[in-house]
């Protein structure tokens, strides 16, 4: 794994759980083999036999109902069974923020917690640009893991498309293969 790779998959995993899929990301999806095929085999299959317009409404309900309507990619909400973000520096994760220089202003997105798996994949996409390795492996083993691989876990069985499935299973398997490259100093492959 390199830092190019890295970048690359933070930045996308980011898109992917920032809000439904939109028909330009589904056409880059459907015309990059390589990325399909990182995904997983069934999810390349699935999207290279159907249209993008199936691709787009089946997506769409697969998002909404795994991601918002039954529980949302957020930390606090997943750690903490009150549903409650915690605002400013309150939040153990606009503290991590602040503490490495990342602005996130929340005025931007539609995205109303600082701690949804989004922002935090775009946060670690600036470590990896930054090549800040201590704090990228520090805010994994903190924030990230602990809680991101249990949840994709449980959220795979909700999922009714190959490509929800197979991100689930993807996201699990680069995390566990990315604190493992840093906890090896970035040595490895």
């Amino acid at each position: 794994m390199n830092n190019e790779y890295r970048l690359y998959i933070y930045a996308f995993l980011s898109r992917v759980m920032s809000d439904i899929p939109d028909r330009r990301f589904i056409h880059d999806l459907k015309n990059n083999d390589p990325l399909l095929e990182i995904i997983g085999e069934e999810t390349a299959q699935w999207v290279k036999e159907t249209d993008e317009e199936t691709l787009y409404d089946a997506l769409n309900v697969d998002y909404t109902s795994m991601f918002i309507l039954n529980t949302q990619p957020v930390e606090s909400f997943v750690l903490d069974a009150k549903n409650e973000t915690l605002v400013g520096l309150q939040n153990p994760v606009m503290a991590f923020y602040f503490t490495h220089g990342f602005e996130v202003n929340m005025d931007q997105t539609q995205i109303m917690a600082p701690d949804h798996l989004s922002i935090e994949f775009a946060f670690m996409q600036t470590l990896v640009y930054r090549n800040e390795t201590a704090p990228q492996l520090e805010f994994l083993e903190q924030h990230i893991f602990p809680w991101v691989v249990p949840y994709m876990m449980g959220m795979k069985r909700m999922a009714d498309t190959p490509f929800y499935r197979d991100m689930c299973d993807f996201i699990v398997e680069f995390l566990s293969a990315d604190v493992e490259y840093l906890s090896s100093g970035g040595t490895n492959g």
